[in-house]
């Protein structure tokens, strides 16, 4: 476990109060207004893509890191050059199925890209090959969602539920509409994105929740989410969060492991890869979110 990732540890075990200015953190951007879905028609979706992508490439004139982002056939339904992007990938006006994606800390507008797989916009893509492999006429569409000021890995909100309460605040109406519009909705929630989804879980109209490379979902159990939805968690064995104490005191910690026998999740298999790793081609762990995703969950392959 490197250094950065041994202090976040320390953090949480015995309360140390890192500021937000200290070791790299950076101040929470203020949400802007939620904007809602358009209707799920293609028409009414080409028009907000195209506005996004001339909201994007204007933000790229001024900021040239943020051109990747305006590469043509990308789609857009949400940005905000403050650090909001929402990715759709798959055509969503046919989708039947949404999987929207989770990230967690250090993702910002220029790491939407820049890590691979471990990336929103990699990330969705490569959950859409797979599900595409396992069944090319699946009508899945795959959402990269930044849609919080995520916290930064070295500050005192990694440690708490102050950027994960932002967070599902602004996930809590996308989920519904899509769940208005008949569109069945999974929650693929990495790292700290599970602790936005352990908050937005008791409001939100999902058919499944899966948690992998969690530090915790600040609850003591799966019952606890107060959730209709499948809950489902992985971690690899070579993640570094399974060093990541399992407590919550003083307003700091997640709380429960979502893979320890006693939460009452249902386990995957997530193979022997690290914290960034669940979403490489080829892997156990890809294979079995596509799966979920696709709402086959009697096809995941367990742990136990």
């Amino acid at each position: 476990m490197n250094k950065r990732r041994a202090a976040l540890a320390t953090a949480i075990t015995g309360g140390i109060m890192l500021t937000a200015g200290a070791a790299g953190g950076r101040p929470s951007v203020p949400p802007p207004p939620v904007q809602p879905l358009p209707a799920l028609t293609a028409p009414a979706l080409t028009a907000r893509y195209a506005a996004e992508r001339q909201a994007i490439e204007a933000a790229a004139r001024r900021d040239p890191r943020l051109r990747p982002l305006a590469a043509p056939g990308r789609t857009f339904v949400a940005f905000d050059p403050r650090g909001r992007a929402v990715e759709v990938v798959g055509d969503l006006a046919t989708a039947r199925r949404v999987a929207i994606l989770i990230p967690g800390s250090d993702t910002t507008l220029h790491t939407f890209d820049s890590r691979g797989t471990a990336s929103p916009g990699g990330g969705a893509r490569a959950v859409l090959a797979e599900a595409r492999r396992i069944d090319p006429h699946a009508r899945l569409a795959v959402i990269a969602w930044l849609g919080y000021s995520a916290p930064s890995t070295l500050s005192l909100d990694v440690a708490t539920t102050v950027r994960a309460d932002q967070g599902a605040r602004a996930l809590r109406p996308l989920v519904n509409t899509l769940g208005a519009h008949g569109v069945a909705v999974s929650l693929l929630c990495h790292s700290y994105g599970s602790v936005v989804c352990g908050r937005a879980a008791p409001d939100v109209d999902a058919t499944d929740i899966a948690v992998f490379g969690s530090p915790g979902m600040a609850v003591s159990s799966a019952a606890a989410l107060r959730t209709r939805a499948r809950v489902w968690a992985g971690r690899g064995s070579g993640d570094w969060t399974a060093y990541v104490p399992k407590v919550r005191m003083l307003g700091l910690g997640f709380g429960a492991d979502p893979v320890g026998r006693d939460f009452g999740a249902r386990v995957f298999a997530a193979g022997d890869g690290g914290h960034s790793d669940y979403l490489r081609p080829d892997g156990i762990a890809l294979r079995n979110l596509a799966l979920i995703a696709l709402g086959r969950g009697a096809e995941v392959s367990r742990d136990r």
